[in-house]
């Protein structure tokens, strides 16, 4: 198995522009003048020590140990073909886009993936004509030690990466107009995370509240198209992982923080809360309350209404319909639910029974209460997948639809009932429906990662592949370590299943190196993207665990569990897998 290097370098991508129209027109002379263009190029990238990896005739990404080194290859080349075209007998004078970029990338046999050659090939795609676009790490590292003028052209979007990513320019006159120039900046949502808040009470037992209501406000915000907030589980593991809080709000790029505390005694509640931003930690709002818990709902209200105010000012709000979403009158009711919820994150086989039974304790109090049931059904699906029950996966099945029903019949509106049923009807390979009921749950909670990535993995099946993709690395983004796992490998497998739906093999294949535990689906689906790239595939760490631990899998199974629409997509990956 080929042995996998991770280092810094710089990487230069270049293209020939327009030459699919230019083959159209006058094939055999393009093709002439290409070899003509090669004949200049590979030699410079050569002289300046770069070594080139990949390769489609018209596009060439190479690698270089100096950004000084890669630009003056990309300045050197440029010229000559420059000089080259303004010979009258040269036709079709064949022009290049260059882009460079300095970052992590990763070596594997002769093959390199990584951020470097994303980007370096992102800028290259919108370099003007005869220029060459760098990133601004470049800039600083070539700065005075190149002949040429660097201009800056301000910041663009690069897709799935930045949208705010700053770029300068060789070899024009800074006035070259790039597409897709960022204004998203501009219009720029604001970002925070709700931290787990402290329990100051002097009962120990009230945990179960205090992060029931943290939870509630940070589903409130979800709720906000205005908004995008960090997931619960993702602030757990700050507390958890005792992160500092300034590296925690520069990795999730956040630019605000809330904080807080509740005391609980008997049936009164006090929360203390503020808003402070990220960057400077100044205190943009903050204030203290005391309410019985019969409040609770109109206190959370209360609370989403002064933050949305104190960062967008008095504005009319996507959501805040409380009605329709509170879950209970009845507070026994509601502790009951807050408790089952406190069990079911804990993700253990005695904690999973309890939930259940706080959950049944919940609906005992108020059979009205849609949440009960959504949850409890939840909690029957962990069950099922964990192995936590000694029942039947069907009469578990059964038993946690009748729930999810129950739910949806009381209330039509609650986000849960949808997500859970994309998920149940994707399992039974009913697209539609998981595609309605995924877009109802989207339309309600669109920034609850557990329904980005369950949307949008229905999408990227039935061929809304760029949509899917969106939500999935927004998932990402928000929620990298889901609940009840202890890595990124499910949102990472999420994004591979997306990148397989839009043929971008090289994604696939770069992301397999950050998947720490392999499943089925991933091997099959980066062992196809593998093939398609024309590599060998028994040299790769995805066929030895396919020879040593799944040898004897029925795939025509495994691939139904994949749930692909596409027929023909389906019956090509059956197709290879059987074959290796």
């Amino acid at each position: 198995m080929s042995e996998v290097k991770r280092r810094l370098a710089t990487i230069l991508a270049t293209d020939c522009v327009d030459f699919s129209k230019h083959m159209e027109s006058q094939e055999e002379k393009t093709l002439s003048s290409l070899k003509e263009c090669r004949e200049i190029i590979d030699p410079i990238i050569n002289k300046f020590s770069g070594r080139i990896f990949h390769t489609a005739g018209d596009s060439i990404i190479a690698e270089f140990d100096s950004p000084v080194g890669a630009t003056k290859a990309g300045v050197e080349f440029q010229k000559s073909i420059k000089d080259r075209n303004l010979t009258d007998d040269k036709n079709p004078k064949l022009s290049w886009r260059v882009g460079i970029h300095l970052d992590d990338i990763i070596i594997e046999g002769d093959n390199i993936y990584g951020n470097g050659v994303n980007i370096a090939a992102r800028l290259e795609s919108q370099s003007p004509v005869g220029e060459i676009l760098i990133s601004d790490v470049v800039r600083q590292q070539i700065y005075n030690k190149i002949e040429e003028t660097i201009h800056p052209l301000g910041k663009i979007e690069l897709k799935n990466i930045s949208n705010n990513f700053e770029v300068f320019s060789l070899l024009g006159d800074g006035k070259s107009k790039i597409k897709n120039i960022s204004n998203k900046n501009l219009n720029k949502k604001p970002k925070f995370a709700i931290l787990p808040f402290a329990n100051t009470s002097k009962d120990e037992d009230s945990g179960f509240l205090v992060d029931g209501i943290v939870e509630d406000l940070i589903t409130e915000f979800s709720m906000m198209r205005e908004f995008e907030i960090l997931s619960r589980q993702t602030t757990v593991n700050f507390k958890d992982e005792n992160q500092d809080i300034k590296e925690f709000s520069k990795k999730f790029d956040l630019d605000f923080i809330v904080t807080g505390g509740i005391r609980a005694s008997g049936k009164r509640v006090r929360i203390s809360i503020e808003l402070s931003d990220a960057k400077d930690d100044s205190i943009i709002w903050s204030n203290k309350y005391d309410r019985v818990l019969e409040d609770i709902f109109d206190l959370q209200d209360e609370i989403v209404r002064k933050i949305s105010i104190a960062l967008l000012g008095e504005i009319e709000i996507s959501s805040l319909q409380r009605s329709k979403r509170k879950p209970t009158e009845n507070i026994s009711s509601y502790e009951y639910l807050l408790r089952g919820k406190e069990n079911h994150h804990k993700f253990t086989k005695e904690a999973c029974q309890e939930a259940l039974k706080n959950f049944d304790k919940a609906i005992e109090a108020d059979a009205n209460n849609a949440q009960a049931y959504a949850w409890k059904c939840c909690t029957l699906g962990q069950a099922m997948f964990r192995g936590f029950s000694d029942q039947k996966p069907e009469e578990i099945f059964a038993e946690a639809k009748q729930n999810i029903d129950k739910a949806l019949e009381l209330n039509e509106n609650d986000f849960e009932c949808h997500r859970m049923l994309s998920a149940v009807y994707l399992s039974n390979h009913d697209y539609v429906l998981a595609e309605d009921h995924g877009k109802k749950a989207f339309n309600m909670v669109p920034n609850d990662p557990r329904v980005l990535s369950g949307y949008g993995e229905v999408l990227v099946r039935t061929g809304k592949v760029d949509k899917g993709l969106e939500l999935l690395n927004k998932a990402y983004e928000l929620d990298p370590i889901p609940q009840g796992q202890s890595s990124s490998d499910n949102r990472v497998k999420d994004l591979v299943l997306g990148y397989f739906f839009a043929e971008d093999f090289n994604k696939v294949v770069e992301l397999s190196f950050d998947i720490s535990v392999m499943d089925l689906r991933s091997i099959a689906l980066i062992l196809y993207s593998r093939s398609q790239l024309k590599q060998d595939l028994e040299m790769s760490k995805e066929y030895k665990v396919l020879k040593s631990e799944f040898e004897k899998t029925d795939w025509d199974q495994a691939v139904d569990r994949f749930h692909i629409q596409d027929e023909v997509i389906k019956s090509e990956l059956l197709s290879f897998i059987k074959k290796i």
